[in-house]
Order: C-alpha cells, then sequence, then structure tokens
C-alpha cells in the first residue's frame, strides 16, 4: 500500500517482517494493535496509513509468508519428476518448516487462524482459501503424475489422496505445536508414505 503524508521514516518490509513474527507468535486473533506497534516500532497511525487496518496488514504478511517461509512445501512439489518423491519431498520439508529452531513449530496457515470472533469471518475465509490452494495444489500434481502415465487413473481418487496428504501436512502442524519431536514426526511422515501404494494401487 503506498504511503500518504510525510516522507517514511521507517523501513517497510522490517516492519511486515516483524509484524509477521508477532502474528506467527500469537496468531491473529490474540494480536492487538499495541502488540504490533511495539515490535514493528512505529505509531498506529503509520501503521494505518502505510498497511491499512490490521485485516489488511494480515493479509500482507501471509502474502509474504507465502512466498517465503511458507513456500518450501509446495515448492517441493515442482522440484522432483516422480509424483510419489514429491509428494514425500512436500511432506519432508513440512517437518523441516516446522521443526526450525529460529521459528514457532507450526505453520502459520494452520494455526494463526481466528476461531470465535463473528468479525473475523473474513480472516477466517481467507486462509480457508489458502488452505484449499494447498489441497489443489496436491490433487493438480497427482493429476499431472496420471497424464504423464505414472499412475493408473482407475486406481486413483485424486480428490481423496490429495485429501488424505493435506490432512497429514496440516496434522504435523498441530503435533509439532504441541511438542513432538522432529524424530517423531519423521514416523508419521514414513507411516504416510507407507499408505501410498493402497492409496494409488500403482501397476
Amino acid at each position: 500500500m503506498a504511503s500518504r503524508g510525510r516522507p517514511l521514516t521507517f523501513d517497510p518490509d522490517t516492519a511486515l517482517q516483524r509484524a509477521l513474527e508477532v502474528f506467527w507468535e500469537r496468531g491473529y486473533e490474540s494480536t492487538s494493535l499495541s502488540d504490533l506497534t511495539r515490535a514493528m516500532g512505529i505509531a498506529s497511525a503509520s501503521i494505518y496509513s502505510y498497511f491499512g487496518s490490521k485485516e489488511s496488514l494480515f493479509r500482507q504478511v501471509m502474502d509474504r509468508y507465502g512466498a517465503t517461509a511458507g513456500a518450501q512445501p509446495r515448492n517441493a512439489l515442482d522440484e522432483h519428476s516422480a509424483v510419489r518423491e514429491a509428494i514425500q519431498a512436500m511432506l519432508r520439508a513440512t517437518v523441516d518448516q516446522i521443526t526450525r529452531s529460529d521459528a514457532p513449530h507450526y505453520c502459520m496457515l494452520i494455526l494463526a487462524a481466528p476461531t470465535g470472533a463473528i468479525e473475523n469471518e473474513p480472516i477466517r475465509e481467507f486462509l480457508a482459501d489458502i488452505r484449499r490452494s494447498q489441497f489443489t495444489a496436491i490433487r493438480d500434481r497427482l493429476q499431472r503424475g496420471i497424464d504423464e502415465g505414472e499412475l493408473d487413473a482407475s486406481g486413483v481418487d485424486t480428490d481423496a489422496v490429495a485429501r488424505y496428504y493435506a490432512t497429514i501436512v496440516q496434522g504435523l502442524s498441530i503435533q509439532a505445536r504441541d511438542g513432538a519431536t522432529r524424530a517423531e514426526l519423521e514416523d508419521v511422515l514414513t507411516g504416510a508414505m507407507a499408505g501410498w501404494p493402497a492409496l494409488t494401487r500403482t501397476p
């Protein structure tokens, strides 16, 4: 969002990163404007002038998250020519992300969502749309495997398999938040991939 009035006295990129860290740690509903002003090092008037409302700021934060920390699992789907390896790499990238030592141990997309206030319904739906796009990305990767002859179309329900692995991704985040170790999450990943033959009935 373009600034108005006097020249900026802060670095917008740094301020946005600090807002991301606060929202990631506290979630949307639990983050107050005073939390944001302290973390971003700017006055509330500057937040409104440059970033807009709290909702607008959060949407910009999620765009940043999706292009940085949240990008690795989705990118993994395109970095492997074999579909099974692509799905496995996506899960491993998820585990990598949610066990980082320098960030909260969960996916911001899963656990920063608002849960109660009616006025936050637009943000709930905004985050749900992003999660649905994650499901779509997995389904599209499975369909690509069918189109390329790697999977048998008669043996794969792409919606069901995509929903299964999207659920694994979301469940890993909740487990990490609740204290599961890297080794324990790797066991979940191994189990999820052990079901691949039954899910795809690969010839």
